[in-house]
């Protein structure tokens, strides 16, 4: 057996996942690890991508650069102009992110799934009930970050973005032992509800939510950063024109984006919960008639 696999084995243990990622002191933990990423020296960026490496499948053979000056330059890496095909079709919603699919179906009431067995209110997630009532009927999709993916994300159709609205909250962790302890987890950590639209005024909602040692959310077209010291307006007007494929904006580790798509769609082929997706790949189906 490996050190990393020794490694893997005890930490996939679920009680001890549980105790070491979320019995800790996590803002505080989260805070030291947004320092500690933006120091910028190579040396010290290429122990900790190795150290990294013991517990993840980390593999940067698709990134623009291999050399970095910091972690957190590794974290925000960019690819290679091709690495990701994205799929046109006027039909398809891609995946906006590099990604495990989690809990995902119809939004039939005011509830969805964050693990089989575990509901919480789409309200409370989106922080308005308005919003959520507009929602009903419509497909929903959890998309989970591993810490060692690309982890920017980008526009899953041609789409124009009206607002966002910023939520506060916790930095539990999002990983499937969490989300089968914690009720409402995604209701209670840091998130951004961005509110778009597609072509024709369907709705599209994107809810990046952030977690443990991540804490920050960056949006390519506002000049701030989301994050735990965040003390700007909550809800921010915005007018960002995106094409299908435009990079949006970015996590500063890995975390999960739920995806909420309007009445009319369907789970593209072959799109389940343990799927694993690639950023482009189509994600949902629309209907014909709507596009």
């Amino acid at each position: 057996m490996t050190i990393r696999q020794g490694i893997a084995r005890i930490v996939l243990q679920e009680d001890i996942n549980f105790l070491l990622t979320n019995r800790i002191p996590r803002q505080a933990l989260t805070r030291f690890m947004g320092w500690f990423s933006r120091i910028e020296s190579p040396l010290l960026a290429r122990l900790s991508i190795a150290i990294w490496r013991l517990f993840t499948d980390l593999d940067l053979a698709d990134a623009r650069k291999t050399r970095f000056r910091s972690l957190h330059d590794c974290f925000t890496r960019e690819l290679q102009p091709g690495a990701r095909p994205l799929d046109t079709r006027a039909e398809v919603i891609a995946s906006p992110c590099d990604a495990i699919v989690g809990a995902c179906g119809r939004i039939a009431g005011g509830e969805v799934l964050q693990a089989k067995g575990f509901p919480y209110p789409l309200a409370d997630l989106l922080g308005s009930a308005a919003l959520a009532e507009r929602c009903r009927g419509g497909m929903y999709v959890t998309l989970r970050l591993t810490s060692a993916m690309y982890h920017r994300f980008h526009s899953p159709h041609d789409c124009r973005v009206e607002r966002v609205t910023y939520i506060a909250g916790d930095t539990w962790n999002v990983n499937p032992v969490a989300l089968r302890r914690i009720e409402r987890l995604f209701c209670k950590n840091e998130r951004a509800v961005i509110e778009a639209r597609l072509a024709g005024g369907a709705p599209l909602l994107l809810v990046p939510v952030a977690a443990i040692l991540v804490a920050s959310i960056r949006l390519r077209w506002l000049d701030v950063r989301l994050h735990l010291r965040y003390r700007g307006a909550n809800v921010i007007p915005c007018a960002a024109a995106f094409a299908k494929g435009d990079e949006m904006g970015w996590f500063e580790h890995g975390s999960t984006i739920i995806v909420i798509a309007p009445p009319g769609c369907r789970l593209a082929d072959g799109v389940a919960e343990g799927t694993r997706m690639r950023m482009g790949e189509a994600l949902l189906h629309r209907n014909p008639a709507s596009v």
